[in-house]
């Protein structure tokens, strides 16, 4: 696959991500729909039942009730071949409902780290290492 390949897989992933931080979910849901394979194999922590660009979808959902003010920081992005690599920290306030833990105003600060693989350029699949852990610790649903 072509360097110019590379940096056109790393321009779509720069898309999706200013789409995220919108915070918008109409922008966010128009976006996977132009730039996610409908039926993506999405390989990550994802609470439902729901496959495909409709997991994608449900998942920003999720997080926008949870966290309105959510922030995703890029700090490293690698490109190589169909592949595009970023490590994230992700900021937020918990003001709405998240699995099933009422709002606590408490502050996130968390890092995930995703691989997107494309196809014909359009994410085909992705691979989400999301702290989990700590994210859920800082709002109090796991002890401290």
């Amino acid at each position: 696959m072509s360097t110019a390949q590379a940096a056109s897989n790393k321009a779509t992933f720069s898309r999706f991500h200013d789409a995220t931080n919108s915070r918008d979910l109409e922008i966010i849901s128009k976006t996977i729909d132009e730039l996610v394979e409908p039926d993506v194999l999405f390989h990550a922590p994802v609470p439902s039942d729901v496959t495909g660009a409709k997991a994608l979808k449900h998942v920003w959902t999720v997080l926008l009730r949870a966290f309105p003010d959510i922030h995703v920081e890029i700090e490293d992005v690698i490109a190589e071949g169909d592949k595009v690599v970023c490590r994230n920290t992700v900021t937020g306030t918990h003001q709405g409902e998240y699995r099933g833990l009422p709002p606590t105003g408490k502050s996130v600060a968390y890092n995930e780290i995703f691989i997107a693989r494309f196809a014909d350029g359009r994410i085909a699949e992705i691979w989400g290492v999301v702290d989990v852990f700590t994210q859920l610790r800082q709002i109090g649903a796991i002890p401290a």
